[in-house]
C-alpha cells in the first residue's frame, strides 16, 4: 500500500512468534483528541502500550510494530476462552476522540485504508472472518471501542467480520421483554459467539454485543431483537 509510514514503537515483546499464531485482528479507537499525542503514546517506552498499525484521520497508516512481534493492545482480554490476545492478534488504533471526549464518526478516509489493510492481513494470515474484534468484544467490561458508530454492518459485506441477516418480521422486536429462560439462553448464545463475562458482567457484555451489532439502543437489556440476532449469528458461523 502506497501511503504505509513506518513510525517505530518499541513497546513489543522481543521474541518473535510464527505466522501461525495470528489468528485475530483487533480494532481500536485512540480514545484521544490529538492525533500527535495519540502516536506519541504509543511509541513512548513509558506508556507500555502499542499497536501493529495506527490509522490518521486522512487516512494515512502508520506500520509501528512488526506483525512476526506481539504488540501490547489488548490488555486484559479473552475471546472463546482463550485470554491474553495479544499473542494471537495484530492489533489496529484508528484515530478517534472516543466516548470520554467527542465521539465522532469515523472518516470516510480511514475506512477505506482500514478496509485495504485489513484484506491483506486476512489473505496473508488465512483470517477468519469472524476473528476480526473490537476491543470491547474482547474487553467488555473494561472497553467501549472502537465503539457504536464504527462501520461492522459495511466491513462485513467485505468479509471483514460478520453480520447477521434478520428476516423483516424479526426487525420490529426491539424493546419487547423476554422471559427469563430466554434471558439465559442468550446469555449462553453470548458465550457460543465468544464473549467471555462472569455472571456478575452480563450487563457489560451485553451492551457490548449492543455496541457492535444493535448500536441504536445499547442499554444492556436483553430484548427479543438481541435474542434473535445473537441466533442468526450463531447460525451464520459466528461461534
Amino acid at each position: 500500500m502506497k501511503n504505509i509510514k513506518l513510525i517505530y514503537s518499541i513497546n513489543f515483546d522481543k521474541i518473535a512468534r510464527s505466522p501461525k499464531d495470528i489468528i485475530y485482528i483487533i480494532f481500536h479507537y485512540t480514545g484521544m483528541t490529538s492525533e500527535k499525542k495519540a502516536i506519541e503514546r504509543l511509541t513512548d517506552k513509558k506508556s507500555k502500550v502499542s499497536s501493529h498499525y495506527f490509522i490518521k484521520k486522512n487516512g494515512t497508516i502508520f506500520y509501528m510494530v512488526p506483525e512476526k512481534f506481539v504488540a501490547w493492545h489488548a490488555g486484559v482480554s479473552c475471546w472463546k476462552n482463550r485470554k491474553n490476545l495479544n499473542n494471537k492478534s495484530i492489533g489496529i488504533e484508528i484515530q478517534n476522540s472516543g466516548h470520554k471526549n467527542k465521539y465522532e464518526s469515523f472518516s470516510i478516509k480511514q475506512i477505506k485504508s482500514l478496509l485495504l489493510l485489513t484484506k491483506i492481513l486476512k489473505k496473508k494470515y488465512n483470517i477468519k472472518s469472524k476473528n476480526f474484534l473490537g476491543h470491547s468484544d474482547i474487553s467488555p467490561e473494561r472497553k467501549k471501542d472502537p465503539g457504536e458508530k464504527f462501520p461492522w454492518k459495511y466491513l462485513a459485506k467485505h468479509k471483514i467480520g460478520i453480520w447477521y441477516d434478520l428476516p423483516k418480521k424479526d426487525r420490529t422486536l426491539r424493546g419487547i421483554e423476554v422471559s427469563k429462560k430466554n434471558k439465559k439462553l442468550f446469555l449462553l448464545y453470548l458465550k457460543k459467539i465468544g464473549y467471555c463475562f462472569k455472571n456478575k458482567y452480563t450487563n457489560f457484555a451485553t451492551k457490548a454485543f449492543q455496541r457492535r451489532f444493535r448500536s441504536k439502543i445499547i442499554n444492556g437489556k436483553i430484548d427479543k431483537e438481541c435474542l434473535e440476532i445473537a441466533k442468526n449469528l450463531i447460525k451464520r458461523g459466528l461461534n
